[in-house]
């Protein structure tokens, strides 16, 4: 997202209640199985980070960062805001830039990029750099120009859709071949007219007096690290021919006239050669809880993993938007977790009657790690099917309300509370988790404190709706502006025979993009607003 709205009067008020543009992704995104991964916010420009939740577990190490490079690094209205996580085990950095404007610009951009690229440093073993990263992808209103061509015929070129006659003269397309800074970045054809500038409220060329010329300022490339020797983090996979990025759509949506910028979006399939596609935490749990003495949760940890006395497990809605949307939590039991993990045994924690939500649903679990701040495990749908009591039953309902505290580390609590999250507190372990910590972003409980409807379970995913839901967009100041995975594991017997759901399994097979299908479809209103990326994960080995 660019140039959002960020007055003071707005910016305060985003701090006190989670920021509409959040919201709405959220809320437009959640009945796809979409969950908020990440976020981070400068100013205008935001990045949000979605996933299928059943990719969630092979989403770790995510480090957020922002450069400021307006009025000398002081103001937040030029630089660029990036999210870097590593997808089943190889690194990948999402960057949404905002570059300096006007034609003469374009050695401002070229440094400021060059500034964006060495001031934003990342913690850990490996990809401390952006360019250190397996894949980047650079978005975002790079306000690159069409130099030397007069307006008249630019806008001639765009009417008889001879716009081949532009490319040599795009900035941008210049220096891809003369900046060393820009070596290596990828870009698909631009095969739509330009995106910029636009009479608010059409689909006109700006016809203001300063009648400034089309341009293709809103830009998705993207960087794959080249080939080296050598063993990638963790010793999980050469470094060598990790992977390969193929661009299924690069387009402009002309239907969104609320700006003076077009958005433009993308989509891509990403096939790795190998990849870590075992959870770091294994959960198993019956195919329904009828009675309260069967929510018992069984989790097994992989070796190298590290657990933390804070790590909890949540009880999700199918449907839930992003970590910390939790029914409720149960702590992850201290005691025989150190001797479960060397031993590789599975450890057993139960969910108290209290804490259930009462009535049918689906739900997911998921294992939260304090110390990845990210979900470590999640489960498939199961369901839940417990009686409303004829009193107080809505203080026991999912809606939340607090439960009892006792000094067991079975404690469950409602997410309405607003003590910190685990992470902080040492002092009081009876503290229910916060909402997540998201850079420039609070989020505030859920849909489920709405009464919405919850989204369909995974294994009827096939059948989505046909119609994708339109987006309202918020009624502010706007510029400019997505994971697909495959089907879920099979459930698995547990050894004492009872029937358990085992955590994600992906299935091999090239999963093959379909053109009626609403996903695939290069789609504004699936894909929301940009610029804007959807990645289609491939498991099938390289040829």
């Amino acid at each position: 997202l660019q140039e959002v709205n960020s007055k003071i009067n707005k910016r305060l008020k985003d701090a006190l209640f989670t920021d509409q543009w959040s919201e709405l992704f959220m809320d437009v995104l959640s009945p796809f199985h979409f969950i908020l991964v990440s976020t981070v916010r400068m100013q205008g420009v935001i990045l949000l980070v979605f996933a299928k939740y059943y990719h969630l577990p092979f989403l770790q190490d995510i480090q957020t960062d922002c450069t400021r490079t307006g009025l000398g690094g002081y103001w937040g209205n030029k630089g660029g805001v990036s999210i870097r996580l590593s997808i089943f085990g190889h690194m990948v950095c999402f960057l949404n830039c905002h570059l300096p404007a006007h034609l003469e610009k374009a050695e401002q951009r070229k440094e400021d990029f060059a500034t964006i690229l060495h001031m934003q440093q990342f913690e850990g073993p490996v990809a401390n750099g952006i360019l250190d990263h397996d894949l980047v992808f650079w978005f975002g209103d790079l306000n690159f120009r069409i130099e030397s061509l007069d307006i008249c015929f630019v806008k001639y070129a765009i009417d008889s859709n001879v716009l081949s006659q532009l490319w040599e003269k795009d900035q941008l397309n210049i220096a891809k071949s003369t900046w060393p800074v820009l070596r290596g970045f990828q870009e698909g054809p631009l095969n739509f007219p330009p995106t910029f500038k636009f009479d608010v409220g059409t689909n006109k060329y700006d016809s203001s007096a300063k009648k400034r010329k089309p341009a293709w300022t809103d830009r998705i490339l993207w960087k794959i690290k080249p080939p080296s020797k050598g063993w990638g983090a963790g010793g999980h996979r050469p470094s060598q021919g990790v992977l390969s990025v193929s661009q299924l759509c690069y387009c402009s949506h002309m239907e969104y006239t609320i700006s003076d910028h077009k958005p433009v979006a993308a989509i891509f399939a990403v096939q790795f050669a190998s990849k870590v596609d075992k959870p770091q935490v294994e959960i198993y749990v019956a195919d329904e809880w009828s009675r309260p003495e069967q929510a018992v949760v069984r989790y097994k940890m992989a070796v190298g993993f590290h657990r933390s006395s804070w790590d909890w497990i949540g009880l999700y809605r199918v449907g839930f938007r992003h970590p910390k949307d939790y029914v409720s939590y149960v702590w992850a039991r201290s005691d025989d977790g150190e001797r479960c993990l060397e031993k590789q045994l599975c450890a057993q924690v139960m969910f108290s009657e209290e804490a259930l939500p009462k009535g049918n649903g689906e739900y997911i679990l998921g294992y939260y790690s304090n110390s990845s701040s990210s979900i470590a495990g999640v489960t498939e749908p199961f369901q839940i099917s417990l009686p409303r009591s004829e009193e107080g039953s809505s203080s026991t309902d999912s809606s939340g309300s607090s439960s009892e505290e006792d000094d067991s580390t079975l404690v469950l609590l409602a997410p309405k509370s607003r003590s910190p999250s685990p992470g902080k507190m040492k002092r009081h372990r009876s503290r229910s988790p916060s909402l997540a910590k998201f850079q420039g972003l609070i989020l505030r409980p859920s849909s489920r404190d709405r009464g919405t409807s919850r989204s369909p379970s995974p294994q009827s995913r096939r059948s989505l709706p046909r119609n994708i839901p339109t987006i309202h967009l918020p009624q502010e100041e706007l510029g400019h502006h997505g994971i697909k995975g495959k089907e879920l594991g099979q459930a698995a017997e547990s050894p004492e025979g009872s029937s358990f759901y085992q955590t994600v399994q992906e299935q091999g097979g090239l999963w093959r993009v379909s053109a009626d299908s609403p996903l695939a479809r290069a789609d504004p209103r699936n894909l929301g607003l940009l610029p804007a990326l959807r990645l289609e994960m491939i498991d099938q080995a390289l040829g």
